[in-house]
């Protein structure tokens, strides 16, 4: 009969009990991983503690595909530091490196210039029209570490949807057919 019938024998002979039983076991599964990025979020005082380099704008220092840990502090922000950024209008963050700290006299707040280590300019192209400074409500975090290359899965299944899709397609059928 070949591995398709066995597959579709296994799905007709599940149980209703085994059925709930491995939805409850999904379900612990996906609350665990919610647990785990809201702690994350909590003890790195960042909104995305984890995030991934999507272009090759930072080279050398971090390559396409490369997974940053990001931290924020209530330190104030020095020029050197790679910061992850919101820029308003855009959904994506970017990775680049604080190139100019500016003070403000009146308030004391500090508002940053960015710039990625491969680009030739500055990222005030990037900001919102108007904007020449970075400020504090944009900064995300600040990178602490990094895992090159494990980043790649995420790339590869945002840019080529069908495998996303194949994967979920095969875990749910392996969730549904194992007898466990």
């Amino acid at each position: 009969m070949g591995w398709i019938g066995e597959t579709v024998d296994s799905i007709k002979s599940i149980q209703i009990r085994q059925l709930f039983t491995q939805a409850i076991s999904l379900g612990m599964i996906v609350t665990s991983a919610l647990i785990i990025w809201k702690a994350l979020m909590c003890v790195t005082g960042s909104e995305s503690p984890v995030v991934v380099v999507l272009s090759g704008s930072m080279e050398p220092g971090f390559k396409r595909g490369d997974i940053l840990f990001l931290h924020m502090s209530k330190d104030p922000i020095r020029a050197g530091e790679i910061v992850v950024f919101n820029v308003d209008g855009r959904d994506i963050p970017i990775v680049h490196r604080v190139i100019k700290v500016h003070e403000r006299e009146n308030t004391g707040e500090v508002d940053v210039l960015t710039k990625g280590d491969n680009n030739y300019g500055d990222d005030r192209l990037l900001y919102a029209e108007g904007q020449l400074w970075l400020h504090q409500h944009h900064i995300m975090g600040r990178a602490v570490g990094f895992l090159p290359y494990v980043g790649w899965v995420t790339i590869i299944m945002t840019e080529k949807p069908i495998i996303k899709y194949i994967l979920i397609g095969a875990l749910g059928l392996l969730v549904i057919t194992s007898k466990d």
